[in-house]
């Protein structure tokens, strides 16, 4: 029996970076055989023989030998495995490309179906693409993924998977580079296809957009990198523009309120969690009223800060504000929402229903007014 660290452990460790999972394959041994070997090993797989020993994967060889497997995996980056012998000597045995591709960052699929054996791997190599800002797509992996599209194997996929991969882009250091690869690769249909177009429709008036709806939102992604569901919010802020009538554009009337529904489509078809639904719902319908905070009215402030702090996102629309516009909110926000906090209700006007939730209104805003005024 001979078992193999696999995969991107050994990548990581080539590269000088933490492992964070560690998965092993298992040459040379039935399930039996692997068991009585390892007596703690819990049997996990459906498909094939998958085990868990404290949380780490162990996978029992599918293919004649440990070569055919590498030749099996998704990119050549990934296909290495490193062989520890009892004596303690490392032998790393590699796909041919592999330790080419990994000193050159290219991202070159492991073989001509590597795709098509399974298709989220276009997901997964745009997610590397992501990852790695300096990798460079080989040729082959462009007509591959071009190819997975070509003929609707992507929408074979299960929504969970997609967005597994989805969420680990939105954490890389340049998640606008996952859907760059997915649209030049004709990729973003049917799990995006809110963007599909989107490169085609101006992102507005010149004096406020040069480029394209996709251009924007994937700069504005860009600058919010780091934090993970801000970059949704990113993501799904201007997706109402997509459906704005063209007779209009270069302007988006109402694109906030149509974008509310797309958001929601997206979360939903992939399966993100409720928060991140939410979140991207909310950067729809008022990223612009954020983003012109300054001109708003007391009251209009009042009930936009009301509806923000009740979601918890009023540092996440700050943030988002500042990568849209570059118009840095925070300290009006701020200011307006500790004063419209410390306002009380007076004891004779508390538990009276709709009466006491318009007279805290009304006291907010008399206080926010006479704020803005003491700032003027």
């Amino acid at each position: 029996m001979k078992i193999y660290l696999v995969g991107g452990a050994v990548r990581d460790l080539l590269l000088g970076r933490q492992a964070h999972d560690r998965d092993f394959v298992v040459e040379g041994a039935t399930p039996e055989e692997f068991q009585a070997a390892f007596p703690k090993a819990i049997p996990v797989g459906k498909a094939f023989e998958v085990f868990l020993i404290d949380h780490e994967e162990y996978a029992l060889l599918r293919d004649s030998d440990i070569h055919a497997d590498l030749m099996a995996r998704d990119l050549t980056i990934n296909a290495m495995a490193l062989d520890t012998a009892e004596t303690g000597a490392c032998c790393i045995i590699a796909h041919p490309n592999a330790i080419a591709d990994l000193a050159d960052l290219i991202l070159r699929p492991a073989s001509d179906t590597a795709f098509s054996t399974d298709p989220v791997r276009v997901f997964r190599a745009a997610r590397f693409f992501a990852e790695f800002p300096t990798a460079t797509p080989h040729i082959s992996l462009h007509q591959l993924m071009h190819a997975a599209a070509q003929a609707h194997l992507l929408s074979t996929v299960a929504s969970e998977r997609v967005c597994a991969e989805t969420r680990k882009a939105l954490v890389t250091a340049r998640p606008d580079r996952f859907f760059q690869l997915l649209a030049d690769t004709a990729c973003l249909s049917p799990w995006f296809a809110e963007l599909v177009r989107s490169d085609t429709i101006p992102a507005g008036p010149p004096q406020y957009h040069d480029g394209s709806v996709f251009q924007h939102t994937l700069e504005v992604m860009r600058r919010l990198a780091g934090n993970p569901l801000q970059v949704w919010m990113g993501l799904c802020h201007d997706l109402g523009k997509t459906i704005t009538p063209s007779a209009c554009w270069p302007h988006h009337y109402r694109h906030d309120h149509y974008g509310i529904d797309l958001a929601q489509n997206l979360g939903k078809r992939l399966g993100m969690p409720n928060k991140y639904i939410q979140a991207g719902m909310t950067a729809a319908a008022d990223h612009m009223r954020v983003g012109k905070y300054d001109t708003l009215r007391p009251g209009t402030r009042v009930d936009l800060l009301d509806r923000l702090h009740r979601k918890n996102c009023v540092d996440d629309m700050i943030a988002l504000a500042k990568a849209d516009h570059g118009h840095d909110v925070a300290g009006a926000m701020k200011r307006d929402l500790a004063v419209m906090l410390s306002i009380r209700l007076p004891e004779e006007a508390r538990n009276k229903g709709l009466e006491s939730g318009n007279r805290l209104r009304e006291l907010r805003c008399e206080a926010v007014a006479q704020s803005m005024k003491t700032i003027i």
